[in-house]
């Protein structure tokens, strides 16, 4: 193993003791002016201008917002730490100082955590590595579909990438705690419209015509169980987040349409969801006298990560903040753009914890109005980031 490894922890003591307080002032400026999906335009020069200000060179991705930059010598492989640097359209509810001051506008998946411990990372490893490179993303858009991702792919962030490694905060693990799995962590998610089609007619004679009222419930109800039951024991997810369906209470509607996502961790499961989305609507529908269509878009695939890197990031874990740190990540029905970089290179996505013990038992979930991170795991993060780093530059180098 590389000499950089055996005092990286050291290494790390130094830097952090240095910059902590600036990461966190960091993280709070971000959290307090977020920045919806690809319109990061502010996010994105902050960032820009710190790694300038340590004699990088970042690249400004095409889509005008995000970005990507390399540290360290270059001598050897590369490896890749992505953040995600977009907000959701929501309200933040905490009470705060760097409570967001962007009506509507919050940071409550933690995408300014990734985005700090990703830059902390690479502003450590610039002075650290030996060898090797590691590339920083600072992927745009995450919270759209098909997401950023593909962006920073097409603009060439991943050539010459051996691997990548990213984190997700987790509000349901303790600061200091890491979550890690091999396989798929995250499943993919498509969105779905089903629009269904009658006659019409008045509420007084609903047995002399097509009810669409009561269809598009039996829809809601049966389907999603129908699809669950042509594929067994593997996880089909069909949830409905919208149904509307006629304007007057004396009349039946001509049209329906019902909206929602489709969720499976498992990538053949998921080629062939649309096949098997018309085969449950058939059953359900066809004997009604119905019409009906589907508008399926695709969103991202799972987030599937491979054994040897989800290796590599278990030993940072375990060197940087103990074997007891590590908990084993459950594998969630969410989706994530970073299967897009695992579909080509091979990675690991881990969860954070970020939970803060003095809140007791109130583990809130991420997207909630009062979400917010104990900035310990920012620390947190870089560590184990930039040893995975180093680890994985090291393992191929071997």
């Amino acid at each position: 193993m590389s000499s950089d490894v055996g005092r990286l922890d050291e290494a790390l003591d130094g830097f952090l003791d240095g910059h902590q307080e600036e990461f966190v002032a960091f993280r709070r400026h971000l959290h307090a002016h977020p920045e919806l999906s690809g319109e990061e335009h502010e996010t994105t020069a902050l960032i820009a201008e710190r790694l300038r200000a340590a004699g990088f060179d970042p690249r400004l991705l095409s889509s005008g917002t995000g970005l990507w930059c390399d540290v360290g010598p270059g001598d050897g492989p590369m490896v890749a730490l992505r953040a995600d640097i977009d907000a959701l359209a929501m309200d933040d509810l905490k009470d705060v100082p760097y409570r967001s001051r962007i009506p509507g506008v919050a940071h409550a998946c933690g995408h300014d955590v990734h985005t700090t411990v990703v830059l902390g990372a690479g502003l450590a490893l610039a002075s650290l590595l030996e060898r090797g490179t590691v590339r920083l993303i600072f992927e745009p858009a995450e919270e759209t579909v098909p997401g950023g991702a593909l962006t920073v792919i097409d603009d060439g962030a991943l050539d010459g990438v051996s691997a990548v490694f990213a984190f997700h905060c987790d509000p349901k693990l303790d600061v200091g705690t890491v979550g890690t799995r091999v396989g798929p962590v995250t499943s993919a998610t498509d969105a779905v419209t089903i629009s269904l089609v009658g006659p019409g007619g008045h509420t007084a004679r609903p047995s002399q015509t097509v009810d669409l009222v009561p269809l598009a419930g039996r829809v809601a109800n049966e389907v999603p169980a129908a699809l669950q039951r042509a594929v067994g024991d593997v996880e089909l997810l069909l949830a409905f987040g919208a149904i509307h369906a006629g304007d007057a209470a004396n009349v039946i509607p001509t049209s329906a349409e019902l909206r929602g996502s489709l969720r499976t961790p498992d990538t053949d499961l998921w080629d062939s969801a649309p096949r098997l989305l018309d085969d449950a609507l058939e059953d359900v529908l066809g004997p009604t006298g119905a019409g009906w269509s589907v508008q399926y878009a695709r969103g991202t695939p799972p987030t599937v990560n491979t054994e040897a890197e989800t290796t590599v990031l278990e030993a940072a874990v375990t060197e940087t903040l103990g074997a007891s740190a590590r908990r084993e990540a459950p594998r969630s029905m969410g989706g994530d753009s970073f299967a897009w970089y695992l579909e080509r290179v091979p990675g690991s996505y881990a969860r954070l914890g970020v939970h803060d013990p003095a809140r007791g038992e109130e583990r809130l979930d991420i997207h909630a109005g009062t979400f917010d991170a104990h900035e310990g795991s920012i620390a947190t993060g870089i560590r184990v980031l930039a040893t995975a780093a180093v680890r994985s530059i090291a393992r191929r180098r071997e």
